[in-house]
Parts: C-alpha cells; sequence; structure tokens
C-alpha cells in the first residue's frame, strides 16, 4: 500500500505512535522516545519510499533496510505491521519469550529484517558491505541505513563511512535519527559530535539536512538522493517523544517504558491529534 497523500502519511504515523505506546506498555520496558520520533520517517518508508513486497519479504530486488540503532524497532515494528508484514495483534508480543518481536530486531525471527542489530555503531559497515556487494552483482536495489546520532561516537562508524567514499558508493543512504539524546543524557554533553554535516563532508558523501518530521521533505530529499552519484546521508532533526508532550526532548525517556497511567495520558494525547488531522481538509 503506497501512501501519497500528506494526510494519509500524517495518519498513519499516529497510528504507529499509538502502536508503539500500546507496545511498550505491554512489555514493560523498551526506548519510546527514539521509537516516536522516528515514526515519521519509518511511515514513509515503508509506504512511499521503499520497494518491497510485505507477501514476498525476501525478493531478491527489494531494497534493504538496515536499522543500526536496534533499540528504536518498535517503530519499525509497528510500521511493517501496518505495512501488511504480520497482523497488528503480534505488536503486543514485543520483547515477550518466544515472540518474533524481540527488543532489538532478530533476522531469524523476522524476514525481511536483514541484519540483527543490538551493539551500536556496527549496522553502517554492514550496510556498506551490501552496497559493494550490490554493484559487485550487478544489482539494482538500495540500500538504506537507519542510525542514530549517539553511535557516531563508536569509531567503527566512521571507518564505514570512509569505507563507502574509497568505493564510491552510490547505492547506499545513511539516514541520521539526529535527536540529541542518548541513554546517558544529552549528546553534545555525553560525548561532543560538533557538525556531523561537514565530518560526512569530508569523507566526500553528499549531505541533506531535513526536517524528519516533514513528509515532503523526506520523501523529496529520498528521491534526490538515489539519483546522485555518490554515498549520501541525509540528517534528520528528530524530536524525541514525538506526539507524546511529556516525552519529548526528555532523555530520561530514551529507555522507560511508560506505565499505565502515562500510557494513557499519551493515548489521550495523541488520539486528539488524530481527530484534528480527520477534520483538516
Amino acid at each position: 500500500m503506497k501512501l501519497t497523500n500528506l494526510k494519509s502519511l500524517q495518519l498513519m504515523a499516529n497510528q504507529v505512535r499509538q502502536d508503539i505506546i500500546g507496545m511498550l506498555y505491554h512489555a514493560g520496558s523498551g526506548h519510546p522516545a527514539g521509537s516516536l520520533g522516528m515514526a515519521d520517517i519509518f511511515t514513509a518508508l515503508y509506504f512511499n519510499v521503499l520497494k518491497h513486497h510485505p507477501k514476498k519479504p525476501l525478493m531478491k530486488n527489494r531494497d534493504r533496510l538496515i536499522l543500526s540503532n536496534g533499540h528504536i524497532c518498535p517503530a519499525r515494528y509497528a510500521a511493517m505491521s501496518r505495512a501488511g508484514y504480520f497482523p497488528y495483534k503480534e505488536l503486543k508480543s514485543l520483547r515477550k519469550i518466544n515472540s518474533r518481536l524481540q527488543g532489538h530486531p532478530s533476522r531469524v525471527d523476522l524476514p525481511a529484517l536483514e541484519l540483527s542489530t543490538a551493539s551500536l555503531g556496527q549496522g553502517l559497515g554492514v550496510a556498506v558491505g551490501m552496497a559493494l556487494a550490490a554493484r559487485l552483482n550487478k544489482q539494482h536495489h538500495t540500500i538504506y541505513c537507519v542510525s542514530s546520532d549517539g553511535e557516531h561516537d563508536e569509531g567503527s562508524t566512521w571507518e564505514a563511512v570512509n569505507a563507502a567514499n574509497k568505493y564510491k558508493l552510490n547505492n547506499i543512504i545513511n539516514i541520521i535519527d539526529r535527536n540529541n539524546i542518548q541513554i546517558s543524557g544529552y549528546t553534545h554533553k555525553v560525548w561532543p559530535l560538533k557538525s556531523l554535516k561537514e565530518k560526512y563532508q569530508a569523507f566526500n558523501w553528499k549531505v541533506f539536512e531535513i526536517n524528519g518530521h516533514n513528509f515532503r521533505q523526506i520523501i523529496t530529499t529520498i528521491k534526490k538522493a538515489k539519483t546522485l552519484n555518490q554515498p549520501v546521508c541525509i540528517i534528520a532533526y528528530n524530536t524525541p517523544g514525538k506526539g507524546v508532550s511529556f516525552m519529548e526532548n526528555r532523555f530520561e525517556w530514551h529507555g522507560k517504558a511508560p506505565d499505565k497511567e502515562k500510557s494513557v495520558l499519551a493515548l489521550i494525547e495523541l488520539q486528539r491529534a488524530r481527530k484534528k488531522l480527520l477534520k483538516k481538509k
């Protein structure tokens, strides 16, 4: 199901956010801030951008999507479910024993996850390897990597950035969740990153900076990125906890699931936002 209408995309993202809250409440653990913040990106990917088929999750010419910061997988699971990969009711099994929806993505449990991710700083390196392999095999799909700003503290990330430059890869797009938080605080205090744009440009990547909650910017930027003859980095400035006012921009919600009271408050706020969207022409 491809969504091209702005309102339809916004409504789907709202549903994804409601799903995230429900999943984390039932699990009793997880990561709400980053998951809510990336809901728009994952909605755009699964309902507009990606070349994929929910009923044929391993089709050969599919685009590859690696979620390097695997802890925000609730956003991806919710988008995949709404896209038709598995039933909605399965979302409530998040982090349960024998569930396919583990707290970090497990490629052996759910098709099309491409890579099991948990240790930060590993995803981009694998994405670069996949991009190089695709070129060597004369395949014409795009490799997308979603990464966090915090994992750019890791040296392995920068080795991957340099490798993409060395091999002049033009089939890889790294989308950075630039939300300025990590589990122990704000990124500029934990490990100052300065300008990610300048760093990527120094390795000959084309860099775009976007509002990660603006669907027009997300979709048009990715379309443009696919026409370029070099690796592309999209820095998406996101609000962690987006859509739930008491979670927004609070690093304390990086890895803390809402209890029943907070979940109800969050869902009420999201449902009110949905009603406002439905009233818009």
